[in-house]
């Protein structure tokens, strides 16, 4: 009997300049989601706080507890208006801004000389994916030098290991409406439940690839 395949789906809490993050609500929906498709599939929600150290602890002891079989992860990029489906992670930390735990990196590398990360072909199907839902997504190379980038970069470490995840995926989402407040600024163009549509479809597709990658590596 096949085991069911369990996916890690992250999200971050607030920072500096963004009291207010999108994405723990976006993960909340996520693993409520029922489907078909989502019957023999366990979908395991968390956030992290917006630390390095949160990350570097937080994230091997739920690899560790849940096995994820994909890491399924959001992080907001408020001045980006369109969905951005990453393609790898930056060896790049920057060494300006605190987390928000107000600590501060001390080399401008996660790795000393150390090349970019790359995510896999998979990142232009989740794009796909997401662009037939009607929203506007696109690929990126640049994660930034944050919070986010960092947690790719740790991520696809993870996929690296023996009993690791076998894909990971990074999404960075745009800023949209607090749920239940009425949408004033026009600069808001995608909205909440759009973007829970997206994200479903980025969900969808990311199984259907880990799938495939079963069935040409059976455990």
């Amino acid at each position: 009997m096949t085991a069911p395949l369990r996916i890690l789906i992250t999200g971050f809490g607030p920072f500096p300049g963004a009291p207010y993050n999108p994405t723990p609500a976006l993960v909340a929906r996520l693993v409520r989601l029922r489907r078909p498709a989502l019957s023999e599939v366990e979908l395991i929600g968390h956030v992290f706080p917006v630390s390095y150290a949160a990350v570097d602890r937080e994230l091997p002891q739920l690899i560790a507890r849940h096995a994820p079989d994909a890491l399924l992860m959001f992080g907001l990029a408020a001045r980006t208006p369109f969905l951005r489906i990453e393609s790898r992670a930056r060896n790049a930390v920057t060494m300006l801004w605190p987390d928000a735990a107000h600590s501060r990196v001390r080399s401008a590398a996660i790795l000393p000389g150390a090349e970019a990360r790359r995510f896999g072909p998979h990142t232009e199907k989740l794009r796909r994916a997401a662009l037939h839902t009607g929203i506007d997504a696109r690929g990126s190379r640049d994660a930034g030098r944050y919070l986010c980038n960092y947690l790719c970069w740790r991520a696809l470490e993870a996929t690296d290991a023996a009993q690791g995840p076998s894909l990971a995926a990074f999404v960075h989402v745009p800023l949209v409406p607090r749920p239940g407040v009425p949408q004033h600024n026009r600069a808001h163009r995608i909205t909440a439940e759009q973007l829970v549509d997206a994200a479903e479809a980025v969900l969808l597709e990311l199984l259907a690839q880990v799938r495939r990658v079963r069935t040409v590596t059976p455990a």
